[in-house]
């Protein structure tokens, strides 16, 4: 199956592809490396999650909502590039949690968008090397950013 023969698969729906909130592109291609900028947990209704980690949000809501920033990256990706075929593999996957200064469980929260990752593309090429930080605060008191780097299908 194709990356985007597995997402149809999941029956999930993509939220609307973000516009930028500053002076950056959302992807930029670079030989055969696509770089997405930081994404944040976008709706269909095009509002965003919001809230702290480990305060108002729980570990298992900071999980879902970053599974909605991939969904939010996999819109961005369909508008700039028209299929997620064109994407070979994850790369890299910086996910930073907007938590309390006690919460530890980062990589738990990221799982959100790593699960949906390796489910779209496998587990081979959809799983590549990641980090997952907690910040002090994020845009717009969001719970969830992330970037990624993929590779491009050639």
């Amino acid at each position: 199956m194709t990356a985007d023969e597995r997402f149809a698969a999941l029956a999930l729906d993509l939220p609307p592809a973000p516009t930028p909130m500053g002076v950056y592109k959302p992807l930029l291609l670079v030989g055969t490396q696509v770089y997405v900028s930081g994404h944040g947990p976008v709706l269909p209704d095009k509002s965003l999650i919001r809230g702290r980690v480990g305060a108002t949000v729980t570990k298992d809501e900071g999980k879902l909502a970053a599974r909605q920033v991939g969904l939010t990256i996999l819109a961005t990706i369909k508008q700039q590039l028209g299929s997620l075929d064109k994407i070979k593999r994850v790369v890299k996957v910086l996910g930073m949690v907007n938590c309390t200064e006690d919460f530890g469980e980062h990589p738990f929260v990221i799982n959100g968008c790593s699960e949906l990752f390796a489910a779209v593309w496998g587990d081979d090429l959809g799983i590549g090397v990641r980090s997952a930080v907690g910040m002090g605060s994020l845009p717009g008191n969001i719970p969830v950013e992330i970037e990624v780097i993929f590779e491009l299908a050639t």
